[in-house]
């Protein structure tokens, strides 16, 4: 093992009574940090190198004390990397304790194939809305059979309700959560129920309200655009302090808050056009981290542009990444169970979709894209199936709709038995998002508390904009208005009423057979595709086991037929069982095959059987 890195920058505590300051800000020409901001404040200059760091040494300063930068005696701050905003984005930063007495000594993490990830927002997930009362939730997500849970971003946001997507502090956990000490007591929690922490960071923009980062130094450029105003500068003038910035905030969360992977926040508005992509740098570096520290750490990268540079390994002028999210999975399935055209579910219609997804990973791999009104993608084959995070729902798939419909909302309960069993009998890495296991009829919408109201206002034109591409009808919730984030809370009571306890039991078995079964580990068994006219059917071995699962996703019943050789099969589950309020199952339990296994499979229905070994 090496030398595990270390938080250089921000304000350090010494263990004697002082704390050092840290901070880049080569705009400024004089710096000082102010303690304890008010009438008894205590102001002490910071001395400036050449490469625009300022540092120094304050004696009788330790942990819980509040401070401000003060900008050329001017403009008071907070820190950059600041590690808690305890009075919000605007106030003072605090200095943090960073001591901790975890008890996850021996967590070594999980494998990526092995992940089975459940995303959650924290702020929606309990009634409380914190990192302490997500924490009364692991045994059931442990009883689920879920392996890692995925938080959305908790980097400190404006106000208390917001998906977390305006963070404007990268290092300082949302203190309406818990703040740092809330976040590692769910680390550790976690760690000691056998599950993996999956943080989602943003590093393609920072919030509109609060964001001070331009005043210490050239942290945006001007040269690309986002949807969210200029780009972060990962490749202009200055930019070594600017990715190095990036860099220490995903070691941060990997080394102080024991997190176990980071996924990425849309990559493809991520610029840079150096000999060394930022990307690939910073997969590099977590990893060392992990190794540094002797635990399986993972980057999953989130892009919509097909690109499998991403994760293809740098032997092959790839970027390293462990995995990426695949929205074309998700397309394929909502638009075969849906019908909706609209927007960019125009490219997915067809019988084809969902077997060229299953067989090819994308279904645009470099084919001509009609929302796009051009080529999209690159083909993808080769790549390993345990590459690719795959889901039916997600924030944004739900979020992103006008009116925040969950799948529950749009489909029959056996369209939701088939989207679980299309989910965990495919061969990727499956994700669900917080309430899918047990059907939540809560909509998931957007949200946020800016301060500002013409913000407020110019957030409410932005989401009208969004939705001009999409046929979905009716108003449009206010993100601003409370009661919009009130209506986005779970009702985890369900779970145990009809029909939602009868979709949570399919989510457990499947989860189960995904788990007990060596042949649907992704990236380890072989996985034979065939389907057309919205029947399917995967073929997977591995070590001596051998399943196959059989989809009908057409409304009627349908006869399939799949050459696998002589020999018995035994029925593992069907989606119609009694067990998850079906009629049946109506396949038969158990086929003695002569070259070919056929079935007669009523519609939305999906089967697992397993080879019978003699």
């Amino acid at each position: 093992m090496g030398r595990a890195w270390v938080l250089e920058r921000g304000a350090t505590p010494l263990g004697d009574g002082s704390t050092r300051f840290s901070v880049w800000a080569p705009l400024v020409r004089e710096l000082s940090v102010v303690i304890k901001p008010g009438p008894e404040e205590r102001e002490y200059r910071l001395a400036r190198d050449a490469s625009g760091v300022f540092e120094t040494v304050v004696p009788g300063v330790g942990p819980d004390s509040d401070y401000f930068y003060r900008l050329d005696g001017e403009r008071d701050r907070p820190d950059p990397v600041s590690c808690w905003q305890p009075r919000g984005v605007h106030g003072p930063s605090r200095v943090v304790d960073r001591r901790f007495d975890w008890t996850d000594s021996a967590w070594r993490g999980i494998d990526t194939a092995d992940l089975i990830l459940y995303e959650i927002h924290v702020g929606s997930f309990t009634p409380e809305g914190t990192f302490d009362a997500a924490v009364q939730r692991l045994d059931y997500l442990r009883g689920l059979g879920v392996t890692a849970i995925e938080l959305m971003p908790v980097a400190e946001f404006p106000g208390r309700r917001n998906w977390g997507y305006d963070g404007v502090h990268p290092f300082a956990a949302q203190s309406s959560y818990g703040g740092p000490h809330g976040l590692k007591r769910f680390v550790d929690a976690a760690h000691g129920a056998g599950l993996a922490v999956v943080l989602d960071v943003v590093y393609n923009h920072l919030g509109p309200e609060g964001n001070y980062l331009t005043e210490f130094a050239p942290y945006f450029t001007d040269r690309y655009g986002t949807p969210w105003g200029k780009a972060i500068n990962f490749d202009g003038p200055e930019s070594d302090g600017v990715r190095r910035y990036f860099i220490d905030n995903a070691r941060y969360w990997i080394g102080e808050f024991h997190i176990d992977g980071l996924r990425l926040d849309a990559v493809q508005m991520i610029f840079d056009f150096g000999a060394r992509h930022f990307l690939a740098e910073l997969g590099a570096a977590v990893h060392d981290q992990g190794v540094a520290l002797d635990r399986r750490v993972q980057v999953i990268a989130e892009s919509d542009l097909n690109d499998p540079r991403l994760v293809r390994g740098p032997q092959v002028h790839g970027f390293g990444l462990d995995a990426m999210w695949n929205d074309d999975f998700h397309h394929a399935v909502h638009v075969a169970l849906t019908g909706e055209r609209s927007g960019y579910y125009v490219d997915f219609g067809g019988d084809d979709a969902i077997r060229r997804v299953m067989a090819e990973r994308f279904v645009l791999d470099g084919r001509h894209s009609e929302y796009r009104r051009r080529r999209h993608g690159a083909p993808a084959s080769d790549v390993a199936a345990d590459r690719f995070v795959v889901f039916v729902q997600n924030h944004d798939q739900v979020g992103n709709r006008a009116a925040g419909e969950r799948l529950a909302g749009l489909v029959s309960p056996e369209q939701q038995k088939l989207a679980a069993a299309l989910l965990f009998l495919s061969p990727y890495i499956p994700l669900l998002f917080m309430g899918e296991e047990y059907g939540e009829t809560r909509p998931f919408l957007y949200f946020v508390d800016h301060g500002d109201p013409e913000l407020r206002a110019a957030v409410r034109r932005g989401r009208r904009r969004e939705f001009e591409r999409f046929d979905w009808q009716g108003p449009i919730p206010d993100p601003g208005a409370a009661e919009t984030f009130e209506r986005s809370r779970l009702d985890p009571a369900k779970a145990g009423r009809s029909p939602h306890k009868e979709l949570l039991a399919l989510y457990s078995d499947l989860i189960r057979a995904r788990r007990e079964e060596p042949a649907l580990r992704p990236g380890r068994a072989s996985c034979g595709v065939e389907g057309d006219c919205g029947r399917l059917t995967l073929r997977f071995e591995s070590d001596g086991s051998e399943l196959l699962a059989a989809f009908n996703m057409t409304g009627g019943a349908a006869s399939i037929e799949a050459a696998v050789g002589d020999g018995a099969w035994r029925r593992r589950l069907a989606t119609d069982d009694a067990r998850y309020g079906g009629s049946g199952p109506e396949t038969p339990s158990r086929l003695i095959c002569e070259g070919s296994l056929r079935l007669e499979i009523p519609g939305y229905t999906a089967v697992l059987y397993r080879r019978e070994v003699e």
